[in-house]
């Protein structure tokens, strides 16, 4: 008997036979797999994925001592242990031993920062008493050396950019006034970044930055200061609660009861603290993650030591950033502010949320016997920088500080330590623009006269 065979099924069953294999072939190379036909290894191999990317691109990448490439690209390697180097002109180099998986892809994000900062003037009628707004956006400062005293007085310095990418002009919010010394006054900011109380020579008003304003006219809130900051600390408790409901309850407690100045991330993945006393963090608090970073860990806490922890990854990494013998640290104990560190609102994760009506006396723990005092506790708790430690840069992955000579940006896994700036600056100020830009310090330059405000321009 003879079969007859249909030509066009044949046809169909191949084509579709070819998209299968190659649709799987396509697949295992984007896993990494490569074929070799060495008689030393077998013939299909599963290799690692090395994502070498850096900000900016067009960088050289050196693996092992090797020129393999340049960002932005992907590279595939054996699994194992690189020492990667990304590189370029005019730029310190980037440097990290990777871990290599089979299959899995470890991407490099190397932020480059200039060898040679430009320094870009941003006020220039000097500057005195200057504070951020708990958003990082904005700035308030007094100056007194205008060209007409009308325009001596508190201004407002916004920090992002325009639509056309333009720095935006400080304004003028209040203007000097009999009876208040802006030079020394305290500051109070909102959380919702809106008003500032000005606290000076016992008065203390309620400013909305947002418009100009006559402090001899405005009200004096003495009588009711305690209700607004109560209100305001319930508003960063809910606030608190949030991000830290997502850590793991062991490092919540860790941070709640063995630890000080601990710093949410702007992106709320990650916290910064300094351990109190000496305890243990154990492995496996979340599920692991595939390609998670490598890098050395920390997990046995010793007390006034610094560390990462990072909710993600379920990493905590030991911050070898001021020595302790550094000039900074002696003036910042030395400084006129006694050292108090933050501690955190929301202690009680393990209970159903206070409120303000039902217990108004649990949202008066910033609130201090002086108003100075409770200024500095508001201070402290919107930025580190107030807490003489270390600062959280904008995108995350960095840290900044200073040991009073240098300014330095570091990774937050403890690699990647870069002195950015040894120019003249006030160790007592430095605080990084919102885009991660720029880092702002006050200097004279040399001069005899009121330090203005510098951008620090690091891309």
């Amino acid at each position: 008997m003879r079969f007859s065979i249909n030509l066009r099924v044949v046809y169909t069953l191949v084509s579709a036979l070819l998209i299968i294999v190659g649709s799987l072939v396509a697949i295992r190379f984007a896993q990494g797999y490569r074929f070799s036909f060495s008689q030393e290894r077998s013939s299909v191999r599963s290799t690692g994925l090395l994502a070498a990317n850096s900000f900016p691109t067009g960088a050289q990448v050196v693996v092992n001592d090797k020129l393999i490439g340049a960002t932005d690209d992907t590279f595939y390697l054996e699994p194992g242990s690189y020492n990667v180097e990304i590189s370029r002109d005019g730029y310190y180099p980037w440097k990290k031993t990777i871990q290599l998986q089979p299959e899995l892809v470890v991407q490099t994000n190397a932020q480059l920062f200039r060898r040679v900062p430009s320094l870009t003037p941003l006020t220039y009628t000097g500057i005195h008493n200057i504070s951020p707004a708990p958003d990082g956006e904005k700035l308030i400062y007094y100056t007194s050396s205008a060209s007409a005293k009308n325009r001596n007085g508190l201004y407002i310095l916004d920090l992002t950019t325009s639509l056309l990418n333009s720095q935006r002009e400080p304004r003028q919010i209040a203007e000097e006034a009999a009876g208040f010394d802006l030079e020394t006054a305290q500051f109070i900011w909102s959380p919702d970044n809106s008003q500032v109380i000005v606290i000076s020579n016992g008065r203390e008003v309620l400013l909305d930055i947002n418009r100009k304003s006559v402090l001899n006219e405005l009200p004096d809130v003495g009588f009711r200061l305690k209700e607004i900051l109560s209100e305001w600390e319930a508003e960063m408790y809910i606030r608190e609660r949030q991000y830290l409901s997502k850590f793991p309850p062991r490092v919540l407690e860790v941070a709640s009861q063995s630890a000080i100045n601990v710093y949410l991330s702007p992106d709320k993945k990650k916290i910064l603290y300094t351990a109190t006393a000496s305890t243990t963090l154990a492995e496996n608090l979340v599920p692991p993650l595939p390609a998670a970073n490598t890098q050395p860990q920390e997990r046995t806490l010793v007390p006034g030591t610094t560390y990462v922890y990072d909710r993600e990854e379920d990493r905590n990494f030991k911050v070898d950033a001021i020595p302790s013998n550094s000039d900074y640290i002696k003036m910042a104990t030395d400084s006129a502010t006694p050292f108090v560190g933050k501690t955190l609102l929301a202690t009680d994760l393990d209970m159903p949320a206070k409120t303000l009506a039902a217990s108004p006396s649990s949202f008066l723990r910033m609130t201090a016997t002086t108003s100075a005092e409770t200024a500095n506790n508001f201070s402290r708790y919107y930025s580190s920088l107030y807490s003489h430690g270390i600062q959280w840069f904008p995108d995350s992955r960095h840290i900044l500080y200073t040991d009073g000579t240098r300014i330095y940006l570091m990774e937050y896994d403890n690699t990647n330590q870069t002195a950015v700036y040894s120019g003249p600056f006030d160790p007592f100020f430095i605080y990084p623009w919102p885009d991660g830009s720029r880092i702002l310090t006050l200097t004279s330059l040399g001069s005899l006269s009121s330090p203005n405000l510098y951008g620090i321009e690091l891309k």
